[in-house]
């Protein structure tokens, strides 16, 4: 397979219970690489690009919000299969019916505060990092582990 790169998003309640050291050490267990990471304060019109297939839907005002009122963290993550992996390791969307062992199922509250957001798709990663990142804050490295994994 190859190497592919995605968007995750530690959202403002990661930032504000101090998690967010805990996700990404998640994310590095599974062997994947991180590629870039910061942290960015949202303004209504980011909110907005990045959540733009929300823009119409009830909930959207209460998604901005909250997307808005703390900074989040930023991470390009790298690997095999890297959206899929790292949806599977973020879990289902509403942390209620997410399964032990990911991220929403063993720190999630609710739908809104969730966590994290990680691209639902190849063409999602490569807008949403392009949205986040330009080229020149994500790095290609080798990580010498890969030889143990």
């Amino acid at each position: 397979m190859p190497k592919q790169r995605t968007l995750v998003l530690c959202k403002p309640d990661a930032v504000q219970r101090g998690v967010v050291g805990q996700i990404v050490a998640r994310f590095e267990r599974k062997g994947l690489k991180i590629a870039g990471m910061k942290m960015v304060a949202l303004d209504q019109e980011m909110a907005a690009r990045h959540y733009a297939e929300h823009l119409n839907k009830p909930f959207y005002p209460g998604l901005r919000s909250f997307i808005t009122s703390c900074p989040v963290v930023a991470l390009a993550v790298e690997g095999e299969n890297a959206v899929e992996v790292v949806r599977n390791l973020i879990g289902v969307t509403n942390p209620q019916n997410a399964a032990s062992g990911t991220i929403r199922g063993d720190f999630g509250l609710n739908l809104t505060m969730n966590l994290v957001h990680g691209s639902d798709s190849r063409a999602s990663a490569e807008r949403e990092l392009a949205l986040f990142f330009s080229a020149d804050e994500l790095f290609d490295y080798e990580l010498t582990m890969r030889e143990w994994m």
